[in-house]
């Protein structure tokens, strides 16, 4: 018997690599797993809730659309979640993480152009009251940034 997990990570691996470029993706997605369309947007709508999956979408070669930055800051321990949950608040942000580094939380804004791009940054960086450090992509290495799961 299958379970929501085994169902789940089935989703997950089919859309990480091969999301269907259709009007109806989700609908696509479905009949590859043999479930409703209903099924599948059920299933990614639970994955949200629950902090599973932040968002479904495209990735773009970097500088192609928009402009974009990897950032960190330095954060003290006691204010690490509340700083997490601000920069995570802004749309140009779609996922940060923690580093065991002086530089502990990592984020990428992605922004329509640099103007706004810096305005974010700069929001962040007086929100938080932390200097922001900038890195800038000086070469583009492609990487296959999905992830099996079993």
């Amino acid at each position: 018997m299958q379970t929501a997990y085994d169902f789940d990570t089935r989703l997950l691996n089919l859309s990480q690599h091969d999301f269907p470029l259709t009007p109806r993706p989700y609908a696509a997605l479905a009949a590859r797993l043999g479930v409703t369309e209903r099924v599948v947007l059920d299933a990614f709508r639970l994955m949200r809730e629950e902090g599973l999956l932040s968002r479904i979408g495209a990735v773009y070669r970097p500088g192609s659309v928009g402009a974009s930055c990897l950032a960190a800051l330095k954060v003290p321990e006691d204010r690490l979640e509340a700083v997490a949950a601000m920069v995570s608040g802004f749309a140009e942000v779609n996922h940060n993480y923690r580093r065991d580094h002086a530089w502990n939380l990592w984020f990428v804004v992605t922004a329509p152009s640099v103007a706004r791009r810096d305005a974010v940054l700069l929001l962040i960086e007086e929100e938080a009251g932390l200097p922001v450090l900038r890195l800038p992509m000086v070469e583009d290495y492609h990487l296959d940034l999905g992830f099996a799961l079993s």
